[in-house]
């Protein structure tokens, strides 16, 4: 499977879903389970590629700042939220994160960022194609995000480091 691929099926299954994460966790299960294990597999370690790919502390501001707050494990349903998302909120995310401001300017922290179940949908499709669990990827989460430290309940550091969201989501 190519990136492409993966995130024609990212795409095609918010669409679908309207943007309901639930919803999309489920259209992702039954687009996966049309490939075969080894497309499933390599859909899966595209998804992880990129959920350590997001394994940054800057992103983990912006998600603190975003959500009121974001524990280890916030952070980790933020991370498939924002894949979940697509390539281009993605990747400019990644990138620069405070541009969040911008590639979701109608964020709803009630509704928004946490797709936890987007996070399983090759798992249970890999079940459900061979009734095995997803074999190990072999990739493993760093202990620690990239980046510097900082202090997420710092208003200064928060406004130095996220200037956009912070003025829409400082508190």
């Amino acid at each position: 499977m190519y990136e492409t691929d993966f995130w024609q099926i990212i795409d095609e299954a918010r669409d679908a879903a309207d943007g309901d994460p639930e919803e999309q966790a489920d259209l992702l299960v039954e687009r996966l389970v049309q490939l075969t294990p080894d497309e499933v597999i390599d859909f899966a370690r595209l998804f992880e590629a990129r959920f350590q790919r997001a394994y940054t502390r800057e992103l983990w501001g912006a998600a603190h700042l975003l959500l009121g707050g974001a524990s280890e494990d916030t952070f980790d349903y933020f991370r498939c939220w924002l894949i979940a998302q697509g390539r281009e909120v993605f990747e400019g995310a990644v990138h620069q994160p405070d541009d969040l401001a911008d590639l979701v300017p109608d964020f709803d922290e009630e509704e928004d960022g946490d797709a936890e179940e987007i996070g399983f949908a090759a798992d249970e499709a890999h079940e459900q194609l061979t009734g095995l669990p997803l074999p190990d990827l072999g990739t493993a989460q760093p202990r620690e995000p990239a980046g510097p430290r900082f202090d997420f309940d710092d208003p200064g550091a928060m406004a130095e480091h996220y200037p956009r969201l912070w003025d829409l989501y400082g508190r």
